[in-house]
């Protein structure tokens, strides 16, 4: 009889110790960007969908460089969690500059957003006068423009350069025709604009973003579309996607726009243990309002849309939950 009880008590204890470790509570680090800035609110966003399904889990937020910078950290094993672009991640697959080889360590818990599309602004004057309403308009124009474009390292500046290459207008017809390239953020772009310094401001950025409000308000431009010819070879270079931008999102757009969109995907490695994974996802699924709240450019997040990606491999614990939760087959 005793030997029956040391041994029933040993079972439960072997039983207690492994729900001990299936149970224990999420603590990781989520590489983001910019202290103030959207990602810094998607990292405390997923921190918050944790602690509702356990309010002892910790997702730990870790500002850096942005998407190329945590691609960086997940593949030396210094990060847990980090946000990137999909087009950043394809460049990272394909050991394009700035990787000097493949990374081959990367799996997706999901999509975070996929709209945040590529504007190409130009002054109404000059598309008026050269009649200018899509990119490949801009090298048959034969007019010397100022392009700001983003900084380089700012994945958006090399879709930017790709895209304006793909159109005809590289830097070599630009400065041929008597313009400039000049390279800044958003907020350098609307004061280079504002100042008469730039005639084209160009940037991937939401609907509606407050610089590019700025940029519609306080000067006469227009929306340029993008050709479809320019558009597959960008989404098949960068994992971009097709995007409309409505007609009447910015003053002088009278129809659609046709351009392609960014979108950031929430990114592990192959090093995260599979029930953190699978924690992780399963409460961003079951509490997604937790981040929709963060901002209201966040309200289309799905969980249809966090499993959409097809960039990378999805994680084993994601996937584990998002087969159990019906969202994938």
């Amino acid at each position: 009889m005793k030997r029956k009880l040391t041994t029933f008590f040993a079972a439960i204890g072997i039983c207690a110790i492994g729900s001990s470790a299936v149970a224990d509570s999420v603590n990781v680090t989520l590489s983001g960007g910019n202290p103030s800035g959207l990602w810094s609110l998607l990292g405390a966003g997923v921190d918050r969908a944790v602690k509702a399904s356990d309010p002892d889990g910790v997702v730990t937020y870790q500002a850096t460089g942005g998407g190329f910078a945590n691609i960086g950290l997940l593949a030396a094993d210094r990060t847990d969690l980090g946000l990137a672009h999909d087009a950043e991640i394809k460049l990272a697959l394909s050991g394009e500059e700035p990787f000097r080889e493949p990374i081959t360590n990367l799996q997706a818990i999901g999509y975070m957003y996929n709209w945040a599309p590529m504007h190409f602004f130009l002054e109404k004057s000059i598309a008026d006068e050269y009649d200018i309403d899509s990119l490949d308009d801009l090298a048959k124009a034969d007019v010397g423009i100022r392009v700001a474009m983003n900084n380089s390292g700012n994945v958006t500046a090399n879709m930017t350069s790709f895209m304006l290459d793909a159109a005809g207008f590289d830097e070599e017809t630009i400065k041929g025709n008597g313009g400039t390239v000049v390279r800044g953020g958003s907020a350098q772009q609307v004061d280079l604009l504002a100042d008469g310094r730039t005639d084209m401001v160009i940037n991937g950025i939401f609907v509606g973003h407050s610089s590019f409000l700025s940029v519609d308000k306080n000067n006469e431009v227009v929306l340029l579309t993008v050709p479809q010819d320019v558009i597959e070879k960008t989404n098949e270079k960068f994992g971009t996607g097709p995007y409309t931008i409505p007609a009447g999102s910015y003053t002088h757009q009278a129809d659609d726009v046709q351009t392609v969109a960014l979108g950031a995907l929430l990114v592990t490695s192959d090093a995260l243990d599979e029930e953190t994974g699978y924690a992780i996802a399963h409460s961003i699924v079951d509490n997604m309002d937790q981040i929709r709240s963060v901002h209201s450019a966040m309200q289309m997040l799905t969980p249809e849309l966090l499993v959409s990606q097809e960039t990378l491999p999805f994680h084993p614990g994601a996937e584990r939950a998002y087969k159990e939760l019906g969202l994938i087959e």
